[in-house]
């Protein structure tokens, strides 16, 4: 499922992030790797907060429906 229906408050796996090369390398410097572990912390209209690792990450509702979580 893409992180904009993802439930709140619980941790998700990353299985996927469908995106080009450029935005999946910062992607991945900011930590959202495929395995990596993410929690949502908010979601507002498609917009979400994931907390990854010790940090707060803000991702528009275009690059959450491209990262997918089970």
């Amino acid at each position: 499922m893409p992180l904009t229906i993802a439930p709140l408050g619980k941790e998700l796996t990353i299985q996927k992030v469908v995106t080009d090369e450029k935005s999946k390398r910062h992607l991945q410097n900011l930590g959202v790797t495929v395995g990596g572990v993410v929690t949502i912390l908010s979601a507002s209209g498609g917009d979400v907060v994931i907390l990854v690792k010790e940090g707060r990450i803000a991702l528009n509702r275009l690059t959450a429906t491209r990262i997918f979580v089970a």
